[in-house]
């Protein structure tokens, strides 16, 4: 899937961050570090902004990642997207209607191996591979899941996110604000 041209998602870890993202054109980002008190007010200002925002649910500080509050995310603070290592969380976010990522550490064959699986199991919509360096690996996912493919991790230069363009990744979430930069939409009409 494409994200209207965006070969960045912006990985907001602060409200720093998010002001940063808020003065650019990408329309899609990543929320990763935020207080559980913080959820709906971010939300409610990203979404009169007209930015998505995938939350990586796992992060929220002050909530347990798990099914239970996957639900009351999905029906509160209602995001574009959810973003878990788990299982379970990705398949209530599935019931729930909102889009989902799963996301997966590669550290050797038997991880690669787990994850395909864990893919084929719970179905997410999009999945994120880490370390996002491995254009090996974002190849073999996706070749065998059909799925896109975001790649995170390390991924510090030009080169290395058209590497993993090239290896078939949709997209490169990163915090890294001069790829921010780089790769930022043009301006439309002046906007």
């Amino acid at each position: 899937m494409s994200f209207n041209g965006q070969k960045i998602l912006p990985a907001v870890r602060n409200m720093k961050d998010f002001d940063k993202m808020m003065d650019t054109q990408y329309l899609y980002g990543v929320f990763l570090d935020l207080h559980v008190g913080q959820l709906k007010s971010v939300y409610q200002y990203a979404n009169r902004a007209g930015k998505n925002m995938f939350l990586h649910i796992d992060l929220i500080q002050g909530l347990k990642s798990d099914e239970f509050a996957t639900e009351y995310v999905c029906q509160e603070v209602k995001p574009y997207g959810i973003i878990s290592t788990k299982g379970s969380v990705i398949q209530k976010a599935n019931q729930k209607g909102v889009a989902t990522t799963l996301r997966t550490f590669i550290i050797d064959s038997s991880a690669l191996k787990k994850s395909i699986n864990l893919i084929q199991k719970v179905d997410p919509d999009y999945i994120e591979v880490l370390p996002g360096v491995v254009p090996k690996v974002i190849k073999e996912i996706h070749e065998a899941t059909g799925k896109p493919i975001f790649a995170g991790g390390l991924i510090e230069s030009v080169e290395e996110v058209e590497v993993a363009l090239d290896a078939g990744a949709s997209a490169i979430t990163t915090s890294n604000r001069s790829l921010w930069n780089q790769y930022n939409l043009p301006r439309i009409n002046g906007q």
